[in-house]
């Protein structure tokens, strides 16, 4: 079984290790735009403009992704197609709390506090844990040769 600390050195090696986090988001502007959108009942350009915005931040995630590899000495080789990018053919991974790596969206909360995000970005965390503006994404940085994307079990108490 897979656990993300396993892509973590352990605090008594003393080897030198990160653990990135990151946030981003397309803002308030998308949902301003499809709500204009929304009551002129034109449906159809709201839900593209909301698909377009999460499309967005994703692209913006995973272009900030590819900066950071720079930055910790892993950048992508000269000629690298899109094909190997999205083939995640790359060292490092990004999982994000409530995806399969790491299913409990609370989680978030934790990413949250560090990096300061609300007062930072504006970003909210709902309730239930859903960011707001919708449009936006957070995650991990795992530098660690072998990180890879897995799926964990249900989470639950024992």
């Amino acid at each position: 079984y897979l656990c993300l600390s396993d892509f973590i050195a352990p605090a008594i090696s003393e080897q030198k290790d990160h653990l990135g986090f990151f946030v981003v988001t397309m803002g308030d502007g998308v949902e301003q735009l499809a709500l204009e959108y929304e009551k002129k009942q034109d449906d159809y350009s709201a839900i593209l403009v909301k698909a377009l915005g999460d499309r967005l931040a994703e692209a913006f995630a995973e272009y900030l992704h590819q900066k950071v590899r720079g930055i910790f000495g892993f950048p992508d080789t000269p000629g690298t197609l899109i094909e190997d990018l999205i083939q995640e053919k790359y060292r490092s991974i990004r999982p994000a709390p409530g995806y399969p790596a790491c299913p409990v969206h609370s989680e978030k909360g934790k990413i949250w506090e560090f990096l300061q995000v609300e007062s930072r970005l504006g970003v909210r965390l709902t309730e239930s844990f859903a960011m707001t503006p919708a449009s936006s994404v957070c995650g991990y940085y795992f530098m660690h040769p072998q990180a890879k994307y897995f799926r964990v079990g249900d989470v639950r108490e024992v």
